[in-house]
């Protein structure tokens, strides 16, 4: 895709452009960057016998060591998933996946250690050996952040196992879900012509005025997981107690979504006063819906029945209507269009902002396009810090598709602006990365 930067430039839909992470996926290539990889991990390992005499700066050669194989890794493991989602029915690319992630586990397994004796170090030791936050923050920063986890870690051996075991095991499992789901099509009439679509398409007429289409939309969706609801249902359950095994009975969090918390780097207890204070002010959310309905002519804003009682003919609003717009509410926006307005609005907040966010498509770094096979939904993929992030959205043409475009461009942007980061601590958590886009 050649983009200009022009008053006149016509945004097209299309497929992403990865030769800047590899520009093919030749088996001597990637055996190549396997070598490499391999050659930095064994040298990470040589420093591993002097670790309990090491000083300061013989720490910090250390983490930059560290921080190469994880650019290396980052780049060959994000090719390959993003390949995956580009088509999750492409056998070559899932093949390609599947070695990577066997080949990158074995590599990440023998550097392990370097993590686990940062995490058992005593405090004081640690506070002795530590960067100095005003001369290397990234660093600095990484090895603190490590040390968050400590409580959790188990000995170097069962966290080997526990890798292995997930690449194969449960990682296995969720490949098979993608599989199995964005392969499904979907049989829906629409403006009288029978047609077949993707989920995502599918998901587009959620939103319709139309409470006819809206309904076969949601039955279509269920006709067509019912056929496979069981093993669905069992992917999802394995998933469930997987986690719960291991994060909660052999690591020993609280609860599964302290694990979670953790992660996000925010307290239980934030989280719980959110919870706490979404519950209270739950009767809002209802107050909306009522109102909805009565917009909709389901219903009249009266209060709920009260417990096991209703009105007689009383409408209530359907499962369907829940995304309804207001009004018309089906404009429709091409692609070029919706590009031009988020561009635009973007440079009304900040110049820099438009063109940060610009370099997605002039780098090609965008799948906007539906195709059969391909990954549903939406993400932003910032690789490494000098990389520009890709973005894969399934774009319909919808007003919610211009906002999900925006959404995960502003992703992208805050990606772009701390590209004076290291790989080790560019990546923000999932709070304020959501914040920020």
């Amino acid at each position: 895709m050649t983009i200009t930067d022009s008053s006149t430039t016509r945004y097209q839909l299309g497929a992403w452009d990865l030769s800047d992470l590899l520009p093919d996926a030749a088996d001597e290539r990637v055996a190549g960057l396997l070598r490499s990889i391999e050659g930095r991990v064994a040298s990470l390992e040589a420093k591993r016998a002097g670790l309990e005499t090491i000083t300061a700066p013989e720490l910090l050669e250390i983490v930059r060591l560290y921080e190469a194989v994880t650019e290396e890794m980052s780049v060959l493991g994000a090719y390959a998933s993003l390949r995956v989602s580009a088509d999750t029915q492409d056998e070559s690319a899932i093949a390609l996946r599947n070695r990577v992630n066997h080949e990158l586990t074995v590599l990440g397994n023998r550097i392990l250690f370097f993590t686990l004796w940062w995490k058992g170090l005593p405090e004081e030791r640690a506070r002795t050996l530590a960067p100095d936050s005003t001369v290397d923050p990234d660093a600095a920063f990484f090895l603190l952040d490590q040390r968050r986890l400590s409580a959790y870690a188990l000995d170097e051996r069962a966290e080997q196992i526990i890798n292995t075991k997930d690449t194969d095991g449960i990682g296995g499992v969720l490949t098979v879900f993608s599989m199995l789901t964005n392969r499904l099509t979907f049989k829906l009439e629409v403006e009288g012509e029978q047609r077949e679509l993707t989920r995502d398409e599918l998901a587009s007429c959620f939103l319709s005025p139309d409470a006819g289409l809206r309904e076969r939309a949601y039955r279509e969706l269920g006709r067509v997981l019912q056929h496979d609801s069981k093993v669905l249902g069992q992917i999802y359950a394995h998933r469930v107690r997987d986690w719960y095994n291991e994060q909660v009975k052999l690591r020993g969090y609280a609860s599964p979504i302290a694990v979670r918390n953790l992660s996000n780097d925010v307290p239980d207890r934030a989280v719980t006063a959110l919870l706490e204070a979404s519950e209270r002010n739950a009767p809002h959310f209802h107050r909306y819906f009522r109102l909805k309905a009565a917009r909709l002519g389901k219903t009249s804003p009266a209060p709920p029945d009260p417990p096991g009682m209703s009105r007689p003919g009383q409408q209530r609003l359907r499962r369907y209507d829940l995304y309804a717009p207001f009004g018309e509410g089906d404009r429709r926006v091409e692609y070029a269009d919706a590009v031009a307005m988020v561009l635009d609005t973007f440079a009304a907040f900040h110049p820099r902002f438009a063109r940060e966010a610009r370099r997605v498509f002039e780098r090609g770094h965008i799948d906007s396009e539906i195709r059969p096979g391909k990954r549903g939904g939406a993400f932003c993929a910032s690789v490494l810090p000098r990389h520009t992030p890709w973005l894969h959205v399934n774009y319909t043409g919808r007003l919610r598709d211009v906002a999900t475009l925006a959404h995960e461009l502003g992703h992208a942007v805050h990606g772009m602006l701390a590209s004076d980061h290291s790989v080790l601590t560019f990546h923000p958590s999932l709070p304020l990365a959501e914040t920020a886009s």
